[in-house]
């Protein structure tokens, strides 16, 4: 189970998109954030993250980050948590009293998707997207086509 850790606090955190590479955007501190147009399109990694969230970590975690009687709202957690202490727990587990989130960090369709996970739950702890599917997309960028394949294995 994820648990708010970490030293970013909510409200000391902008989520702001100040450098974009590869179709790939980044806050003022390097970390991997999200971008919404005013016409409500998603950079490709939030609309990737949705989808590898919806495939991997509802079960667990609710639908759209909201949580469940198990496991806690990923939505809450990502207003304090920062994207080391994510893709920390996400990687090797956390035990917490009686819960127990599985370390994930060899299941491929985790591992090779963790920015795209921590991108959109950022973008749900912020409202910057709602519990739907992302209606408009950026095209998936050549260079996250690349690395997807390199880390899946060729496949």
């Amino acid at each position: 189970m994820l648990v708010a850790q970490g030293t970013t606090a909510f409200a000391a955190d902008d989520a702001t998109a100040v450098k974009s590479e590869d179709g790939k955007y980044y806050d003022k501190d390097g970390n991997p954030t999200y971008k919404v147009g005013a016409d409500g399109t998603v950079d490709w990694y939030t609309y990737s993250g949705y989808r590898r969230y919806h495939s991997e970590c509802h079960v667990c975690h609710g639908p759209d980050g909201m949580g469940s009687t198990y496991a806690p709202a990923l939505q809450d957690s990502l207003r304090t948590m920062n994207y080391g202490d994510f893709v920390s727990v996400v990687a090797s587990g956390r035990k917490n009293g009686n819960s127990v989130m599985p370390a994930l960090g060899d299941n491929p369709n985790v591992a090779c998707y963790m920015d795209d996970l921590y991108v959109y739950l950022r973008a749900r702890a912020h409202d910057a997207v709602g519990r739907v599917r992302p209606a408009k997309k950026e095209d998936k960028p050549e260079a996250y086509t690349e690395t997807e394949k390199s880390c899946m294995g060729g496949k």
